[in-house]
């Protein structure tokens, strides 16, 4: 009996490791890489796809949106901060993370900085023993979710700023934010700098060179000593871009790839900002922010001007569906708690979405590839509906557009597709088709340029049997790791 058994096991094993064409599966190499290529740290922020903004300052108690830099702390004074409401609206709305404004331009702490009076340790609120941080980095960790941190270069306080010591004092204050609170995911730094301020009594207006006054280069790397896994965002990366609006919109023609070179936060030319640049120097994704209100902070006047939850969906399929990451600011109000009607509408968002993507049609159906890589099981088309982003179908060498076509198995209404490509591997498509099969008959219902990390797209509702992808043109042989089909309620 143990000899049969001997023997099925080697059969088995036999059957494992043959390709469809007889050969070896191990004896088929992967495709090259392609150009410049993601991180693991890339890798890690791509998978978070949707997080939160919180501009939370004494410009909320002010109603303004950008402090001179003069405010008392004694403004800071919320009735009722509950950083766990702030996490648990975020997890009902489906965000995988919270970025704080530690210190907006106005320069107000929102930790007991030891560097600076000007913090939450001269405040009322909590007799000036509150760590807004910290207690956001609780509730964060206490629902799963990471923390980010925005940190402004500009500080309008601060009587140095735009001489030597100020830049030594930022980084103080960047070494006690990446060390007392935990994993940080993404430090935060945008384009404003310099200009009129109260700059310790001096009340007037100071002009830097954001090229070199801030040294970026010995900042980030700063961050990346102290916290190694936290992705460093600008205008200009080092790791991720800004997308050049704040409108809410990425690009159909997404790259990944970014040439860094001559630019800062602050200084970068719009088109790479929006569309990133075709085999471009370096891997630098864009992050696309918006906030849920029109302004950054909140203002009781804006209470009836919350974005609803179309649009709201709009904004989701419009940065995340395009390839880009979204930050999607929401302003605590004077309370220190996110008001009821941006609470309610993210959680609707929320419950759509999870309503959109939990059943995946494709999931395990079998599809038809006009290619695969060395005939091998190691590539095969079946690893595009495994359910399994990791794994991915590849063509061979030569091959530049390619037709991928996936059985439902009966017909099935849906309205959603999501495809993903191997970038581990680099970015490679350029342009794309699908198609359904319509009772009987294939029919156009959408198409887009780039791929990259993820493109979800909004489709007029079919009902249909077959689902076919078609990569019209790829800049090298085509890898993708998923297609997935999904049907969004009805609204």
């Amino acid at each position: 009996m143990r000899t049969y058994q001997f023997a099925g096991l080697a059969i088995l094993a036999m059957f494992v490791a043959i390709g469809f064409d007889g050969r070896a599966a191990a004896q088929v190499a992967p495709p090259a890489p392609f150009g410049t290529l993601p991180t693991e740290q890339h890798l890690k922020w791509h998978r978070l796809e949707y997080y939160g903004f919180l501009h939370f300052t004494v410009n909320t108690f002010t109603d303004r949106e950008w402090g001179e830099g003069d405010e008392s702390p004694k403004v800071f004074a919320p009735s009722d901060l509950d950083a766990q409401q702030w996490a648990d609206v975020a997890t009902s709305g489906g965000m995988t993370a919270l970025i704080l404004t530690a210190k907006h331009h106005d320069g107000f702490c929102l930790w007991p900085s030891k560097y600076t009076e000007h913090s939450v340790k001269n405040s009322p609120w909590k007799d000036g023993q509150g760590d807004v941080v910290r207690e956001l980095s609780e509730a964060c960790r206490k629902n799963g979710l990471k923390m980010g941190l925005y940190l402004s270069p500009w500080d309008r306080n601060h009587a140095e700023y735009a001489r030597p010591a100020y830049v030594e004092y930022y980084r103080n204050q960047l070494r006690e934010l990446l060390t007392q609170y935990g994993h940080v995911c993404e430090c935060w730094y945008d384009g404003a700098n310099g200009g009129s301020g109260y700059y310790g009594g001096a009340r007037e207006t100071r002009k830097i060179d954001a090229r070199t006054y801030y040294g970026w280069e010995d900042t980030w790397a700063l961050v990346r000593k102290l916290q190694p896994d936290c992705i460093r965002f600008s205008d200009a990366g080092p790791d991720i871009r800004w997308v050049g609006n704040e409108s809410g919109y990425g690009q159909d023609v997404n790259w990944a790839t970014f040439n860094r070179e001559g630019r800062w936060p602050g200084v970068a030319p719009p088109d790479s900002l929006s569309h990133g640049d075709a085999g471009g120097t370096d891997w630098v994704p864009a992050e696309v922010d918006v906030s849920i209100r029109p302004g950054w902070f909140w203002h009781e006047s804006q209470n009836d001007k919350v974005k609803s939850v179309d649009q709201l969906l709009d904004l989701y399929y419009s940065s995340v569906g395009l390839g880009c990451n979204l930050l999607l600011n929401v302003p605590p109000d004077k309370r220190g708690r996110i008001h009821e009607v941006d609470a309610k509408n993210l959680k609707e968002l929320g419950d759509v979405l999870r309503a959109t993507f939990k059943t995946d049609l494709a999931k395990g159906r079998p599809v038809i590839a006009s290619n695969v890589r060395g005939k091998s099981s190691e590539f095969a088309s079946t690893r595009l509906t495994d359910g399994d982003r990791d794994t991915y179908w590849a063509a061979d060498d030569d091959v530049r557009s390619a037709s991928l076509e996936v059985d439902l198995g009966s017909a099935a209404e849906f309205d959603r597709v999501r495809l993903e490509e191997a970038i581990r591997l680099g970015q490679r498509v350029k342009s794309f088709e699908i198609e359904a099969r319509v009772d009987g008959q294939w029919k156009k219902i959408g198409q887009g340029a780039t791929i990259g990390p993820r493109r979800i797209l909004r489709l007029p509702r079919v009902t249909a049997d077959r689902v076919r992808v078609k990569l019209n043109d790829c800049l090298a042989c085509p890898t993708l790791t998923t297609i997935e089909v999904y049907n969004s309620p009805k609204r």
